[in-house]
């Protein structure tokens, strides 16, 4: 049996450097509001340098196609340009711009994820909700500092997260299709409050809840906690009227005390309430009727506020990347293990990429951060093997974009995925043209070196198969094989390689 050995022992990486400190920044897309925090990280804590947020309410601007609205996305691309001063400087590794639940919804938000990338002069990342709901832990866990099991809620714009875990290890994590901005303009469309109104978003929440309620009550917690702006306004509101034990204390007596004050206003734009930002007060009937049905759900009897949040998790996540804590390697892991994959074969064809990748790194221009997606790509490339032999490409490539892998963004998913559809038979250009422009040639070149990688150690043998020498000038690409009389399998190979490269457009030579 082959030695199990971990994408992080493979993968480039490059050393921290402790004694100076770096600074990083996150920007969090809600569905509600948008978010900055920029900090400087050293001896493994954070130094907040700059904190903004601003109330865009992207998921108010989606039409009941699931189109964003131009003033939707106006409002959006004006706040990135208050937030844009705060970026200069910090460099590209240092800096993610994550979109969540409105982002996953609209149809259109490659266009807008174009535009505002266009703004920045930086890629914008959509994250899954079970990621979203894995980097909310990791920014809240650290914002608490007492040990226990947990239970972590963010009710956001368009979607709540739940997680349940002990110190930095989330065990149960959800995102449920439900926030203040879309509930608000379900129940509450034209503005009126009432009862009726309000208990019908209480159901409809409870409803949501349903499928984890008994799981998560099974996994059990010590400690309730609630994250971002629902939950905060809340606590703040509780504490302003006398009705909470201590601030950022949220109990179900003073949140039935709150639903009362609130049915009382009657109208929406009349919402207002000691210790509530008026901007928050149009979505906060609606995510009060979210956190009743929560407590109602779990039988809570109280919640308390903790700092940390999305952007929080965001920065600490960051922290780790390109290291042997790389939340994303040790996810490849785990699927390597459920998929049973050949270890050694991996291995060796992993060795073989990255020895291609860096005789090729200067002539095509790649960056450390492509090594890591080709050495993953290599140690996952058989997953589909799991399912059937024949197609096994194509059934790996879905496999790894739908999937839920902690520490990827859906961007990164499909960037793996088209690599792992790309590694044998004919290669797919359709696939690689429905890329984001600005990627396609790094996939290519990527998908290119994969191929070659996968058939150079083709007889699967025990060691790693000897390297031709391989160079590159422009996009082509050229081998040297040894000297042979006769056909090799090896030469064969690449004989119908280069049949492929030239169908797809692209220049393979063998001497």
């Amino acid at each position: 049996m082959p030695k199990e050995i971990s994408l992080s022992q493979t993968a480039p990486s490059v050393e921290p450097d402790n004694t100076e400190p770096r600074r990083l920044a996150a920007i969090d897309l809600g569905s509600n509001s948008f978010h900055l925090l920029v900090a400087n990280y050293q001896h493994e804590r954070l130094q907040v340098v700059a904190r903004m947020g601003e109330k865009v309410q992207l998921a108010a601007g989606l039409d009941e196609n699931g189109y964003l609205s131009e003033a939707a996305m106006q409002r959006a691309l004006d706040c990135l340009g208050r937030f844009a001063p705060f970026l200069t400087g910090i460099e590209d590794a240092h800096l993610r711009i994550v979109g969540t639940n409105a982002l996953r919804d609209a149809h259109n938000s490659q266009t807008f994820i174009e535009r505002a990338e266009a703004q920045l002069g930086h890629a914008i990342e959509i994250i899954a909700g079970r990621e979203e709901a894995r980097l909310i832990y990791l920014g809240a866990a650290h914002a608490l500092a007492e040990s226990g099991r947990r239970l972590i809620v963010d009710i956001g714009g368009g979607s709540t997260e739940f997680i349940i875990g002990e110190a930095f290890e989330p065990r149960a994590l959800e995102s449920l299709r439900m926030g203040c901005v879309t509930f608000s303009s379900r129940f509450f469309p034209d503005g009126e409050l009432g009862e009726k109104r309000m208990r019908r978003a209480e159901l409809a929440a409870l409803s949501e809840l349903a499928n984890i309620q008994r799981p998560y009550q099974r996994l059990g917690w010590d400690d309730p906690v609630g994250s971002s702006g629902t939950i905060k306004a809340a606590a703040s509101v509780l504490f302003a009227y006398g009705d909470s034990p201590q601030e950022g204390v949220i109990t179900r007596s003073g949140l039935k005390k709150l639903r009362e004050r609130l049915l009382k206003c009657k109208q929406l734009d009349k919402v207002e309430l000691d210790g509530l930002k008026p901007d928050r007060a149009k979505v906060f009937p609606a995510g009060i009727a979210i956190l009743n049905a929560i407590f109602e759900a779990f039988n809570l009897s109280q919640m308390r506020f903790a700092d940390g949040a999305l952007r929080e998790g965001v920065l600490y996540d960051m922290t780790g990347r390109n290291s042997p804590e790389d939340t994303r390697s040790k996810s490849l892991d785990a699927l390597k293990r459920i998929y049973d994959v050949d270890s050694r074969q991996a291995e060796n064809v992993a060795d073989t990429a990255l020895h291609l990748f860096n005789n090729v790194k200067k002539a095509w221009g790649l960056t450390q951060e492509q090594g890591h997606y080709l050495v993953w790509a290599s140690h996952v490339h058989e997953i589909g093997l799991a399912i059937s032999h024949s197609q096994f490409h194509r059934h790996g490539a879905y496999l790894l974009e739908h999937s839920d892998l902690a520490g990827f963004s859906r961007p990164e998913q499909r960037l793996l995925a088209f690599l792992v559809r790309s590694h044998r038979r004919k290669f797919p250009t359709k696939e690689w043209q429905s890329l984001p422009a600005s990627h396609q040639e790094g996939c290519a070149k990527l998908a290119r070196l994969l191929r070659l990688a996968v058939l150079l150690n083709h007889s699967r043998s025990e060691n790693v198969s000897p390297i031709p020498v391989i160079s590159a000038k422009g996009q082509a690409l050229t081998m040297t094989l040894p000297a042979s009389d006769e056909p090799t399998l090896l030469s064969t190979d690449m004989e119908q390689e280069q049949a492929y490269m030239t169908a797809a457009g692209f220049t393979f030579s063998v001497l």
